[in-house]
């Protein structure tokens, strides 16, 4: 016997088909994400211009809190998962930041390439684990302080192998910091502010906001 009425089986096969296709990526995806990923890296490169004299004091007051700055690095990661909302946008828009800020010219050289796959990573499994599904504040600030362990740990193994357990721990925590703060919640604060003007009508992130106003 038929229990289910016509609009209920087109009701769930609609729910049914679009489940794939949430995590299908579309042509203004990979071009949007691709636009975040090449301003974050000229931000990059501005950002490690202004590194050495701004860690500096902090690295004298304290070794380790120059970590603090490291957020910088961060954010595009975040920010495009948040908008773009696919599995690998994370990774992606970190990756093609890292790549554009390498091509400008940093003091890392092709290092910067790791740091942005690495990066990318520890922001992508944050999302992954809330199965791009959730994307409240607190998740946004977890994905930046995944991103914030992924840089420390790459950090630590690459450029400060063999230092002290002290500095590695201070090193660690304000890592975690700068994400949180730095990547997570101004990255959410900024994907809102732009899904209120209107330019992110043709995302669910954009959708979303405006469903609220």
């Amino acid at each position: 016997m038929r229990t289910s009425t016509p609009s209920t089986e087109s009701a769930t096969t609609a729910v049914g088909s679009n489940r794939p296709d949430r995590f299908r990526w579309r042509v203004v995806d990979i071009v949007v994400a691709s636009v975040i990923g090449v301003a974050s890296g000229l931000v990059f490169w501005l950002w490690g211009q202004a590194y050495n004299p701004l860690s500096a004091p902090l690295e004298a007051a304290l070794p380790g809190l120059q970590a603090l700055l490291g957020g910088g690095w961060l954010f595009a990661g975040v920010l495009g998962g948040l908008i773009i909302r696919k599995p690998g946008a994370a990774l992606f828009t970190e990756l093609v930041a890292a790549v554009v800020s390498a091509i400008v010219g940093t003091q890392w050289a092709a290092l910067t390439l790791v740091s942005g796959l690495v990066q990318g990573l520890g922001a992508e499994l944050v999302f992954a684990l809330f199965l791009y599904a959730n994307w409240r504040a607190y998740v946004a600030v977890l994905a930046g302080i995944g991103a914030g362990l992924a840089l420390a740990i790459n950090d630590l193994v690459l450029w400060y192998a063999g230092a002290k357990v002290e500095f590695a721990i201070i090193y660690t925590v304000c890592s975690l910091i700068s994400g949180a703060l730095l990547a997570g919640l101004l990255s959410w604060l900024a994907a809102r502010g732009l899904a209120r003007t209107g330019a992110l009508s043709r995302f669910a992130s954009g959708r979303e906001v405006s469903a609220r106003v």
